[in-house]
């Protein structure tokens, strides 16, 4: 089910997108093949049959509003641009949009270049006599599928994003489920299942008590407890592995996974660790004040997602069908 409902998000962004890039085709918005004249102010003076040289464009907010049809909270536009002059008063420019550019040229500049770069074409240019200043026409390169491409370039970063993401986790799964391993093999697992077995017998009754499941519950939580973050992460994944096989109807959540995640969600913590280090970051005066606090919080939200998933796992429907899920599985058995 979740599949569809990304496709059909991925399908009306798409869509969204190639309305208003055709949209913008038809009113011309970035004014593609369209003059604009502007000051060229040279930080360099032209020499050579191929000239090149750097400066500042400029140009006034009254004259960049009426060329692109919209209202510029600026009084004057400056941007570093370089010229290739060739043959007399033609050529090429690049300008360098920094932060101060007007949003529509970053937007044009990322679009084209993907980074900060404007390029185009010299119509014509007048140095005045003094060579401090010059008259240019220019042309910018056509800027379409807008939309489109920014929807590209987003699905991409995001899929590196997540790629960093699960590389990132490699180290921290391989050394809690390690640390989860010694701790079995010195026997640290069956000791806290024992010490907490009135406890896990309530929550997780259909678990038995020498399941591996308890044990990487019982360290999940304590990571968690501890503010230890995406630590807990592994030994959770760990733990819903092992619910799973107990599961009566694979592909549905049983009781026992739904509470546990309603235990993980609620987030019951002891040290706010993760929070005390953003707040030590930022330069707070006193880190700790927000522990007792995160323990209330995170102790309503445990108890009220316990209490949630214990009342629906009575309801008949949710009954019947872990019956039929049972039944199913015992003939797959036979």
């Amino acid at each position: 089910m979740l599949n569809y409902i990304w496709l059909f998000l991925i399908v009306i962004a798409l869509i969204v997108g190639a309305g208003k890039d055709i949209n913008d085709e038809v009113n011309n918005t970035y004014r593609n093949e369209i003059p604009l004249e502007v000051i060229f102010i040279p930080s360099s003076l032209p020499s050579g049959t191929v000239t090149r040289t750097e400066g500042e464009f400029c140009i006034t907010a009254e004259q960049f509003n009426t060329y692109y049809g919209i209202t510029l909270q600026q009084d004057e536009i400056k941007q570093k641009a370089e010229l290739a002059l060739s043959g007399g008063n033609m050529g090429n420019f690049i300008i360098s949009c920094s932060e101060t550019a007007p949003v529509m040229w970053q937007q044009m500049a990322k679009s084209i270049s993907g980074k900060d770069k404007l390029a185009g074409k010299i119509e014509k240019i007048e140095f005045a006599e003094d060579n401090n200043s010059a008259k240019a026409v220019i042309i910018m390169e056509p800027v379409r599928f807008v939309k489109l491409r920014a929807i590209t370039q987003a699905a991409i970063d995001f899929a590196n994003i997540a790629v960093e993401i699960a590389i990132g986790l490699i180290g921290v799964m391989a050394l809690w489920l390690g640390l989860i391993k010694v701790a079995e093999e010195a026997g640290l697992v069956k000791i806290l299942t024992r010490l907490l077995a009135p406890v896990t017998k309530r929550l997780f009754p259909d678990v038995p008590s020498d399941h591996p499941a308890i044990g990487a519950i019982i360290m999940n939580t304590a990571a968690n407890m501890l503010g230890l973050s995406n630590a807990a992460t592994p030994i959770g994944l760990k733990a819903m592995e092992e619910l799973n096989k107990l599961n009566p109807k694979i592909g549905t959540a049983s009781n026992a996974m739904v509470t546990f995640l309603a235990i993980n969600t609620g987030g019951l913590i002891l040290i706010p660790a993760t929070a005390m280090a953003v707040r030590a970051a930022v330069g707070s005066a006193n880190i700790g004040v927000i522990i007792g606090t995160s323990i209330f919080a995170a102790g309503c939200a445990t108890v009220t997602g316990i209490a949630a998933s214990k009342l629906l796992q009575r309801l008949p429907i949710y009954k019947r069908d872990l019956i039929a899920g049972k039944n199913k599985s015992e003939e797959g058995k036979k």
